[in-house]
């Protein structure tokens, strides 16, 4: 059985790539900043585990408890939404912790064990917020683009040792929490005379034509992981394959 270690477990996403790898036979390693098993909603929970991947001694206990992993999803993430005039620099460097530096770091203490092994596959979640920009979104594209980068550089360091690296880029999920784990409020980075401008997007966001579900970016996960063709971007949902068309 194959063991694949997920970060940012607590929902969206990353809940539903643990729960469909589980369903599928894996061994499911599920991270997340404050580990519960409710989320899972089962009487097999997969083993969870609390990890936060901007402090280098959390990475390093959550990998030595988990054991041998075949595949890394770098998932855990956080958003962003606003106007960049308004948006507090703590608030953007939390945003470039967690969203670049995290997976880099958990990039970089997975390689040895996969280098030894001469296998394994790291997937590394963005958004399609680089594939096609948007407003008011410009300090999270940044930080997600910078993983695009680094991705496919990687890729080509990694593929001689047997590593394979892969991108998942979802479109907007409406049903996920992208803005809830913050305390900067949307009247505060979105004031005159953004909101005038604002207004009719966030309309939009509310009522999408096209959207992204967490189903979408797991099924995305699985094909990644799956791939043998050498193929390096998976979007995910309707609206990044729109975007690709």
């Amino acid at each position: 059985m194959k063991t694949i270690l997920i970060t940012g477990c607590s929902s969206g996403y990353g809940l539903e790539t643990a729960k469909y790898f589980q369903e599928n036979g894996w061994k499911v390693v599920a991270t997340m900043r404050t580990p519960s098993a409710a989320p899972f909603a089962t009487s097999n929970p997969p083993t969870i585990l609390p990890l936060d991947v901007t402090d280098s001694d959390s990475i390093a206990l959550a990998l030595e408890r988990a054991g041998p992993i075949d595949v890394l999803v770098n998932n855990a993430g956080i958003g962003l939404f606003g106007a960049l005039e308004h948006s507090p620099m703590r608030r953007i460097a939390d945003v470039y912790a967690t969203n670049t530096l995290g997976t880099i770091a958990m990039t970089q203490a997975v390689i040895p064990q996969m280098r030894d092994r001469g296998a394994g596959t790291i997937v590394n979640v963005t958004s399609s917020a680089t594939l096609a920009s948007f407003p008011y979104a410009a300090a999270y594209t940044g930080s997600k683009t910078a993983i695009q980068g680094f991705t496919s550089a990687l890729a080509h360091e990694l593929e001689p040792l047997g590593i394979a690296v892969k991108l998942v880029e979802p479109g907007y999920g409406p049903t996920t929490a992208f803005t809830a784990n913050t305390d900067v409020r949307m009247e505060d980075v979105l004031p005159e005379p953004y909101a005038s401008h604002a207004a009719p997007i966030l309309a939009g966001m509310a009522a999408p034509a096209l959207f992204t579900t967490e189903r979408d970016v797991a099924e995305a996960v699985w094909a990644a992981v799956h791939d043998r063709s050498g193929r390096p971007h998976f979007p995910a949902g309707a609206d990044a394959l729109a975007l690709v068309a």
